[in-house]
């Protein structure tokens, strides 16, 4: 399986190569870490995203029909870019195989997650091939930078970069990626209700039915990063297709199952550390009391947890910053944002441990980057969720 993992990836590398310019042309132009920013808070009114409530007592049918009507031409576009380029990736006849089976792949996955994928399909009139395809892609192409900070008072405060699209159709006109730019326009807030009250809060792209980013009040902040490993969701995909092995949990789905179940920041990282899952991640949690923070890094059997205070790589007594790699690892000299945020985190100081802060890092370069499509702060004991769409200014990394 490994094996086949590896040809995969290099199967894929081949295809991207030819689909985008080479590395050195996309970083014409771009400055090294320079320093660290001090004045990109507060963000702009108009960079704000809208809000909708999901009834979690309607019918799965039902609960998302009034975003869709609102978003709908916005996923048809990203939708169309995103067939293109697959076809491109994996070439039309291996796509078209692939797409072939999603539907049945679809009926496979667990309630209600299915009956929502459908819902999205039919008010959007998109296949339910592709609105699949949409919901599974998070598993394996999603980078990210996430902090949990805590100030002088023991008050917590979790921030994130949520950045997609890498190697997703470079526009070398405007310097963006492509699928980036189409996510941008389906960003929003969930209110996630049941009996008129709120369960939780999310920040989604509109018609994924997972959860990447969200808050529970007076419980637990989440976020969501992207794990690299060679047993990683391309395989747990195989596995669920080839062998039927449905007892491993789809991340995003699962994110939204623990959001809703889960009574307190421990629960929480009790439930997020144990479950066999499809693919390797990293989930970072913030809590209400003074030291409940966490990195979980996960493999899809196995665990290992980073807590607030630890001083080990990654993190400082008072705050934890997680990108896209291992914390007991150094990141690579191509793509280390983990450096840049703790030195700004350090030079801040937990004196100035506060939304500002958090903002201002995430809002550094290379921390903020092309693939910047979101960037949302938020405190578990008032239940907030803030987020703001981002758009990075050349020069500036290309992720």
């Amino acid at each position: 399986m490994a094996n086949m993992r590896i040809v995969l990836c290099c199967l894929l590398i081949l295809r991207v190569t030819s689909a985008v310019p080479s590395i050195i042309d996309i970083k014409k132009g771009i400055v090294p870490f320079e320093g660290c920013e001090g004045t990109a808070y507060p963000p702009k009114e108009p960079d704000t995203v809208p809000t909708y409530t999901i009834n979690l007592d309607d019918s799965p049918f039902d609960r998302w029909n009034h975003i869709m009507k609102d978003k709908k031409t916005q996923m048809h576009d990203l939708i169309a870019d995103v067939r293109s380029l697959m076809k491109i990736l994996m070439g039309e006849k291996v796509f078209n195989i692939i797409n072939s089976s999603l539907p049945k792949l679809a009926e496979t996955l667990p309630s209600p997650f299915y009956e929502e994928m459908h819902s999205i399909s039919s008010a959007t009139d998109l296949p339910l091939s592709e609105v699949t395809l949409y919901n599974i892609f998070y598993e394996v192409f999603t980078l990210c930078t996430s902090i949990v900070a805590q100030d002088k008072h023991g008050r917590m405060y979790h921030g994130r970069n949520l950045d997609f699209g890498l190697f997703m159709g470079w526009d070398l006109k405007n310097h963006t990626w492509r699928v980036a730019e189409l996510l941008k326009p389906l960003v929003i807030h969930l209110d996630w209700q049941r009996a008129n009250k709120t369960v939780f809060q999310s920040v989604n792209y509109a018609g994924f039915v997972g959860v990447l980013t969200g808050v529970k009040k007076d419980k637990f902040t989440f976020s969501l990063d992207e794990r690299f490993g060679f047993n990683g969701g391309f395989v747990g995909l195989l596995e669920w297709i080839l062998f039927h092995d449905h007892k491993q949990q789809w991340v995003g789905f699962f994110s939204r199952e623990v959001l809703e179940r889960a009574q307190s920041y421990e629960e929480a990282k009790d439930l997020l550390s144990k479950k066999r899952l499809l693919a390797p991640v990293y989930f970072i949690l913030g809590g209400v009391n003074a030291g409940e923070g966490c990195i979980i890094t996960r493999d899809r059997e196995n665990f290992n947890i980073l807590s607030l205070g630890s001083r080990k790589s990654g993190s400082g007594s008072w705050f934890l910053v997680e990108t896209n790699y291992d914390h007991w690892k150094n990141p690579p000299f191509f793509d280390d944002r983990r450096t840049p945020a703790i030195k700004c985190m350090m030079e801040g100081g937990q004196e100035e441990a506060t939304e500002k802060l958090l903002y201002n890092v995430l809002s550094t370069k290379p921390v903020f980057n092309k693939l910047t499509t979101y960037t949302s702060l938020m405190q578990a004991g008032d239940g907030k969720i803030n987020t703001w769409l981002r758009n990075c200014p050349d020069p500036c990394w290309p992720w």
